[in-house]
């Protein structure tokens, strides 16, 4: 992997102490399926051109500036000068002004992340100490930054020897639940069932293991697309669950507790490749 370059450089302010930092993007493309569109009567690219909505001229991205719509079809233009002048203090700082309890955030407001590393041999000790200081107080360090010309709300909490910054969701980002939710009403729960219920649970706990969030899906669309390059094909892996099947919930539950425990997660060993229509054909020959 190619050395990582800081993309914002800024202070970690708490009250009167500060140091110099810098952040690194938490995640990377990993080698995942590109697609292009296709012509399919010529079969090339095709190519996204770039047109000057008046003339219809095409016009090189590079040669494009901001604008801001302040009137239908009018523009006010904006260059790198004004942005400049917009900088707030959390363009620069992030102050860390409030320290909630860890649990207090609902996972639905965490966007990004991105590490925090001292910026230089400088502010080494400061950084270090401020983040043994958040460690110990089981809290989450809440800040503003700003990321790409708009300001976010930041969460900050330690991860090993550094930080790690979580960008958060605006409320107004976030789609109400309740209109979905109010529907669910309030269910009357059988307590037998839901110990049942519990007892699954319990015997299938595990530790998280991030090594088995493996995309499977692209990888059996790999194996799809190696056999088209074959000239063969592949039946489908699994059918749709069928949805009027409804299994008594009691029966359900005790026919799964009676069922082997899972195993502790295991690297799955390699599966035999479907047999396909060109195999099954050879072999009625």
């Amino acid at each position: 992997m190619p050395e990582q370059r800081p993309i914002w450089r800024g202070f970690l302010r708490l009250a009167l102490v500060s140091c110099p930092v810098a952040l690194y993007s938490a995640h990377h493309a990993a080698a995942e399926l590109h697609f292009h569109f296709i012509n399919p009567k010529t079969g090339n690219r095709v190519r996204m051109v770039t047109l000057d909505a008046g003339s219809e001229e095409e016009v090189r991205r590079s040669d494009l500036v901001k604008g801001y719509e302040f009137r239908k079809d009018t523009y006010v233009l904006l260059d790198d000068s004004d942005f400049e002048r917009a900088k707030v203090e959390s363009s620069e700082v992030l102050n860390l002004d409030r320290f909630v309890p860890a649990d207090s955030i609902e996972p639905v407001y965490y966007d990004d992340s991105y590490y925090v590393l001292p910026d230089g041999e400088a502010g080494a000790d400061v950084f270090a100490v401020l983040r043994e200081a958040i460690g110990r107080s089981g809290r989450i360090a809440m800040s503003r930054l700003v990321l790409a010309r708009r300001e976010r709300s930041v969460a900050l909490m330690p991860m090993g020897p550094g930080l790690v910054l979580h960008t958060l969701h605006d409320p107004k980002e976030i789609n109400d639940p309740a209109a979905l939710f109010d529907e669910l009403g309030k269910p009357k729960l059988d307590a037998d069932l839901v110990k049942l219920a519990v007892q699954l649970v319990e015997r299938q706990a595990a530790a998280f293991r991030p090594e088995d969030m493996e995309d499977r899906y692209e990888a059996r669309l790999r194996e799809v697309i190696e056999a088209k390059l074959r000239g063969e094909e592949i039946e489908p892996a699994e059918e749709e669950p069928d949805r009027s099947n409804v299994m008594d919930l009691m029966s359900a539950l005790k026919k799964s507790l009676g069922a082997p425990a899972a195993e502790k997660p295991k690297r799955a060993a390699a599966k035999p490749k479907p047999a396909t229509k060109k195999a099954a054909a050879k072999r009625r020959a």
